[in-house]
Formats: C-alpha cells, sequence, structure tokens
C-alpha cells in the first residue's frame, strides 16, 4: 500500500512528466525543443530542478484544495457543482502561482525583458496551459483515488453488515437449537414420567427399559449440544431410543417404517432433525389405534424423506414455532440445499437435505 509521503512523489513526478509531454505536444517543432539538448547541460539541470520545485508546488495546492473542497462540498451533495468549482478554483490558483513564480524569479535574476520576442511568450503561455491541464489531471487523480477508496470503505462495511447479520441469525438459530437440546417440550417430559411411574407399578422390566431409553435421549442432547452436524446413523441411533418412549406412551396408535440404506448413515443432518419430524407429525395428527398415524422415513443419495399421513385434530395444538422452522434456519446457515415441504390431502412430506 502506498504511503502517504509516496503518493505525493509520485504526484510531484506525474505533474513533472506530464508537463513536458503537453507542452511538447502542443508545438512538438519549436525551437525549444528542436534545440532543446543543445543548451548547456547546466541549464537543463537548472530547469528540471525549477521544474519539480514548482510541480510540487502545484501538486500540494492540487491536494490542499480537495480537501479543502471534500469538508466544504463532498461529492455526494451536488458532484456538478463540485466539479465546476473547483476546477475554476483550481485554474485561478495555478494561475497566481504561476504568475507569482514568474515574478519571484524576474526578481531574484533581476531581468525584466520587456520587449520578449513573440516565441518566448508563446512558449510561456504554453508552458501555463500544460500546468494547469496537469494540475486538473492531478487533481482528477486524486479525486478518482478518493472516490475508489470510498468506494472500498462502503464496499466493505456493507460486506461486514451482511457478515454481522448473519452471524446474529446463526447465533439465534444456535440459542434457540441449544435451548431445544437442553430442554425437551415439557408435555415430553410430564408425559414420559407419568408413563415411566406406571410401568414401574405394572411391569418392572419395562419400566427399567423404559428409563434406560429416557436417559439415552437426554444424554444424546447433552453430548451433541454443541454440534451443528451429525452422521445419520448417530440421529438414527438416537432415534431408536426416542421411538421406543413413543411406542410404549401411545401403544397402537402410531406406527413406523424407516428404510435408510447402508451407504447413506455416513451422510450428515442437524441433530434432532428427526425428533423435530415426528414430533410435529405427532403434535399435529390423532393418534387411535383405530386409525394409527403412519409416520415413514426413507433415505436417498440427496434426501432424508419423513412423510406422514394427515389425521388432523379437531382442535388445533398449541405450537412453540420451533419445530419446522427451527430446521429450516438451521439449513439456511449450513447449506445452499434447502428442505422440501409438500403437503397434498393425504400426506405430509418433509425432504431434508444429506450433506457430505
Amino acid at each position: 500500500m502506498i504511503t502517504s509521503k509516496g503518493k505525493r512523489v509520485l504526484l510531484i513526478l506525474f505533474a513533472f512528466i506530464g508537463s513536458y509531454l503537453i507542452s511538447y505536444m502542443m508545438d512538438p517543432y519549436s525551437s525549444y525543443w528542436t534545440d532543446y539538448f543543445k543548451r548547456p547541460t547546466s541549464e537543463i539541470v537548472e530547469e528540471f530542478v525549477i521544474s519539480i520545485l514548482f510541480c510540487a508546488v502545484i501538486s500540494e495546492l492540487s491536494l490542499f484544495l480537495d480537501r479543502w473542497f471534500n469538508r466544504k462540498m463532498p461529492w455526494t451533495v451536488d458532484p456538478i457543482k463540485r466539479l465546476v468549482v473547483q476546477s475554476l478554483v483550481q485554474i485561478l490558483g495555478v494561475l497566481l502561482v504561476t504568475l507569482l513564480t514568474h515574478f519571484l524569479f524576474e526578481l531574484i535574476l533581476e531581468e525584466n525583458d520587456v520587449e520578449a520576442s513573440i516565441s518566448e511568450v508563446k512558449g510561456y503561455w504554453q508552458w501555463i496551459i500544460a500546468t494547469v491541464l496537469t494540475a486538473l489531471m492531478i487533481s482528477a487523480i486524486n479525486t478518482g483515488n478518493f472516490l475508489i477508496t470510498n468506494w472500498k470503505i462502503t464496499a466493505m462495511d456493507a460486506v461486514e453488515h451482511k457478515i454481522k447479520a448473519a452471524e446474529h441469525r446463526q447465533a439465534a438459530a444456535e440459542a434457540e437449537l441449544q435451548a431445544l437440546k437442553l430442554q425437551l417440550d415439557p408435555h415430553f417430559v410430564f408425559n414420559n414420567l407419568s408413563v415411566l411411574s406406571e410401568l414401574i407399578l405394572e411391569n418392572q422390566q419395562l419400566g427399567y427399559e423404559y428409563a434406560e431409553n429416557l436417559s439415552k435421549v437426554y444424554r444424546y442432547l447433552l453430548v451433541n449440544s454443541r454440534k451443528k452436524l451429525i452422521s445419520l446413523g448417530e440421529e438414527l441411533k438416537f432415534l431408536n431410543a426416542y421411538l421406543f418412549l413413543i411406542e410404549k406412551r401411545m401403544g397402537q396408535g402410531v406406527s413406523f417404517e424407516i428404510t435408510v440404506h447402508q451407504e447413506h448413515l455416513r451422510l450428515q443432518i442437524p441433530p434432532l432433525t428427526l425428533q423435530l419430524l415426528i414430533e410435529n407429525a405427532l403434535k399435529h395428527n390423532r393418534t387411535t389405534k383405530e386409525s394409527p398415524l403412519q409416520i415413514t422415513i426413507q433415505s436417498d443419495e440427496a434426501y432424508l424423506t419423513v412423510s406422514n399421513t394427515l389425521l388432523p385434530l379437531v382442535s388445533k395444538a398449541d405450537s412453540a414455532g420451533i419445530g419446522l422452522t427451527n430446521i429450516l434456519s438451521r439449513y439456511a446457515l449450513l447449506s445452499v440445499k434447502k428442505p422440501i415441504i409438500k403437503e397434498d390431502e393425504s400426506l405430509f412430506t418433509v425432504k431434508v437435505p444429506l450433506l457430505s
């Protein structure tokens, strides 16, 4: 990255070279250029030194005017007015510096050649025009650099804002997931504890198995509480314990059919995805022995499909809104692939992407 001092040096060199090029292109066949290297070397060196000093003054003037106008008349307010006013002030400033420089050297060198030749006057005005054009080009370069720098800052701010917004969304989703992992639905806990107390009185062995599977469910939640993804195989192990609880609690009111290919077990999904989908199906549908709720889980190379028959409740159940919304939010942060939700007259289906 070029420093402020380096930028000034480059502008002075640009002004020095630019002024000579413009002056040459205005009249390349003048005696000044045809006899340029016939002059003594000391005279050429002296002219170079004076020109570099003069270009340094012009460059600093251009930078000063740019800074002043940036404060008093920003480009974002009225760019046309800024362009016209700054250009006029720039030209007047360069003319003033040129005239002062001319009179200063006349005073120092004690030269007052009133009867200057036409060629000398012509060359003098060519030099003024070349200097003005060079100063305007310096101002244009500095303005372009200013605008590009501000564009970069604005673009970076926009990117940073998007990153922070994404981080906030991710933090919100993770906080929601964390709460879900560490605290199951109170109804779920209450129902399972009620079932457990009944089983202990009726069948101690079954009560023991029920307690074991309930502990597996909580252990799974605690162990995977900070993971964003988990293998489908691990999720299915958790699901076995979860389904045991459901089947013992609901009896023949719900049936499950799971068809997952062995080669898909290594693929990944967000933890608790299956639990959320099954809980969503149970919460919004009837579960009776005469008309059991049928839940099917299938896999292919791209998706894990969870579908259930539609047996709507007479009265709509209260929902915490953390089921499907949670899954959609997490996939939005983890992958470009999105879950697919379909519903027809008899079936509700959710297809969640399997991630590698």
